[in-house]
Order: structure tokens, then sequence, then C-alpha cells
């Protein structure tokens, strides 16, 4: 189905032979081999440059002569900038009007001159269907993030490079939006290491192949959380789909607050940036813990292109997946010394009010208090409940209540 010799000659010299590195934390923890395999190193910051290059390269003279097209708002738009100023095409980026300066300006850096980005839409769908209408108006090819074979087969060289550089592999993890890294891994782990277990792993908020499984065909999700954003999508392709159902293992969810305790644990102890879709390889390893033991195993970290600004919103996420960060709602009595009591009494020596919002209601007895607390120890919350209670304090939960929580928080 795929030719990997072919792919990784086309690849050779533009792409990139990222290192397949053992990690001593993570094997120690899991009692196991654990290798990640580094297309956060990519030339582009990810594994995508590898489909966007091999498929353009497939195409022939006349073709290309007549431009490429893409929709992207993130990494399949860098390599595919990047693949049209290595070959000399011209190319259009369309992405949706509001993707972040930052993304724009990096593809347009990768291009250096070869490529137009158009802003077009306010959801990806939208930019998506109006880069299939500019194509068929102008002539041009359609160069899709995953579901062509072509595509497929340049991410199968991922599987191609772990395979030199092991003799034995038992598990591969690795990330899945539409499906394209995970059915090129999948066929390529056919040919060279067939007992390799291939595991893949999706955002908890985003179960699009996971719900296609059990659907038997793929179907497009009403809604989807689009934090981890390569690997984000509403619907799989539909020959990924063909492909992943017959090479996959397993697949998993992660939620997305494990996903951001795993980029900041890979940034503070090993000084690796990771974006949240590469994370999730390593991210899905606690859910495997059992199995994986004594084995060796490869998590393919899928990308780094992770924007700075975005930091505040993951280390939040990941303090409230591990139970450190709280937010109420508490009626204070109004009299003196309300605050204070909570203060001194309720919250104890380690708790940190990190967020406190008071309105005064002169015509009422109490008056509500959105107050966020982050604590040191995830223990620490029973005894928070515990002293909320004993002082007869109003109070309702927002981190178990989705409305609210999405509302004031």
């Amino acid at each position: 189905m795929i030719n990997l010799s072919a792919a990784a000659a086309r690849l050779s010299g533009i792409v990139r032979k990222t290192p397949l590195q053992l990690h001593p934390q993570l094997s120690k923890r899991f009692n196991c081999q654990v290798y990640l395999k580094r297309e956060d190193l990519q030339v582009v910051r990810s594994y995508k440059l590898r489909g966007a290059y091999n498929m353009m390269c497939t195409l022939d003279a006349d073709t290309l002569s007549r431009g490429v097209v893409c929709a992207s708002a993130g990494n399949h738009a860098q390599g595919f900038a990047y693949s049209c100023r290595q070959l000399g095409v011209r190319g259009v980026v369309f992405m949706p009007v509001i993707t972040p300066k930052q993304k724009v300006s990096q593809t347009r850096m990768f291009g250096d001159g070869s490529i137009e980005i158009i802003l077009a839409g306010d959801t990806f769908d939208d930019c998506a269907a109006a880069a299939k209408a500019y194509t068929t108006v102008h002539g041009m090819t359609f160069i899709p993030p995953f579901d062509d074979l072509r595509i497929v087969e340049g991410q199968a060289t991922v599987g191609l490079e772990i395979c030199e550089a092991l003799d034995t592999i038992d598990y591969v993890f690795a990330p899945l939006g539409g499906g394209g890294l995970c059915a090129g891994l999948g066929l390529a782990l056919q040919q060279l290491s067939p007992k390799t277990r291939l595991i893949g792993v999706e955002p908890e908020g985003a179960p699009s192949m996971t719900e296609a499984l059990k659907n038997g065909e793929p179907l497009t999700l009403a809604s989807i959380d689009r934090f981890v954003d390569g690997a984000a999508v509403k619907r799989v392709g539909d020959l990924t789909f063909q492909i992943c159902r017959e090479v996959l293992e397993d697949m998993l969810l992660a939620p997305e607050g494990q996903v951001c305790s795993t980029i900041l644990r890979l940034y503070n102890e090993d000084a690796i940036v990771v974006e949240p879709a590469g994370a999730l390889s390593i991210a899905a390893l606690s859910q495997y813990a059992d199995q994986i033991a004594g084995k060796t195993v490869v998590c393919v970290v899928s990308g780094s292109n992770n924007d700075i600004d975005r930091m505040p919103e993951i280390k939040e996420r990941s303090l409230q997946y591990e139970g450190l960060k709280h937010y109420f709602l508490i009626r204070f009595a109004q009299r003196p010394g309300a605050l204070k009591e909570f203060v001194n009494h309720v919250l104890g020596p380690n708790d940190d009010i990190t967020r406190f919002e008071y309105m005064q209601k002169t015509n009422k007895e109490t008056g509500p208090a959105l107050v966020g607390i982050e604590l040191r120890e995830r223990s620490d919350y029973e005894i928070l409940l515990e002293n909320l209670r004993a002082y007869h304090i109003d109070y309702s939960e927002i981190n178990k209540n989705d409305t609210l929580f999405g509302y004031l928080v």
C-alpha cells in the first residue's frame, strides 16, 4: 500500500531524522524502557512536514506549476509552507480569521516568500471550505492534512526511523487527530515490526476516532474541546479510519488536564517544550502501566509549536486536574470579621487564595464571592471542606458544575 523506501528517499535532505531518546525518569516510573521519538525537533517542529512534502513530490511538474493550497492554522500549514519553499512552488495557505498572529508569522517565515496567506472564516470548517473552493476556481491542487495515502506514506517514515533505531519494540504510543500519523505508523510497523502494538491517543474532549470505531465509520462530532489543537478534530479521515481500525491495538483518551501536567513536567524536568498534542502519548502511559512493565516502549512526541501565551491556561488546567486548584461560590455573612474568620480558620496554613471577586449586597444578609483556592497537597482538599462545614460556610463548588465554571471562571 505504501513504499517506505521511496518516501524516505524523497524526504532525504529535507526532513530531519529526529532522535529516539531513552527517557530515564519515565523508564524508572513505569519499570520499562521508554524512548521518545523527538518529532518536536523536526525542521518545522512537527512531523507534519513529512506528509506534505511527500505528497507534493509525487505531483508532476505541470500540476506543481499551477500551485498548491492547504487549510490549516497549525503544524500542517507550516510543513506545507516549508515544502513550497524547498520545491519552489507557489502555495496558498488558508487560515481562520481568529488564528493567532504568532502562527501566521511562523507559517510565513517557513514559506519565506513562497506562499500567500489568506484569512477566511471564523471556524476551521469554514476556512477549509473556502480553501477548497479557491482550489477549484484556480485549477490548483489541495494538500490535505491527513486523508490521502501520500500524506500517510510520508508520516509512515516516522515508523521507519523508529524501526531502524531499535531491534525490538513492544509498544508504540502516538497521538491521533485526523489519523494520518497513526495510519502511517501502523502500515510501517506491519512491514517492519509486526509484533509491535500501536496505541492511539486522543484528547478526552475530542474523541473522534474512538467514536468512529464504536460507530463502525467516521462521524462528525457535534462539539469538541479544541484545547489540544494539534489533535482536536470533529471528524477523522475516511481513508485513515479504514487503515487505523486495522492497525491500532487500542485507542485511549487522555484528559486535557493530564496533558497539561505532562507538558509542565517535561518542561520543568527535561527542558523539553511540547505542544498539547505532543504530550498525548506520554500522558497515556499511566493507563497502560501494568501492560508495559518490562517492555520496550516508544512515545511519539509529535510537535513543539506551543504558544507561550497559553502557559497560564496550561498551568490552570494542570492544577485542577491534580486536585490542587478549586473554585467556590461562597456567600459570606455580611457582618464584620466574616472574611477574616474565613482566612484565619477555614483556610489551612498552606492554602492560598488566588482569585477573589466579591460584590457587597447591602439589602441582603449574605453576599456572594467567587473564591479560587490553590492547595499544596491534594489531601488538603478534604480538610478544607471539613472546615467549611464546621464554620457553617454557605458554599457551592464551581469545579463540579461545568455550566457555572464556564460562565464564572
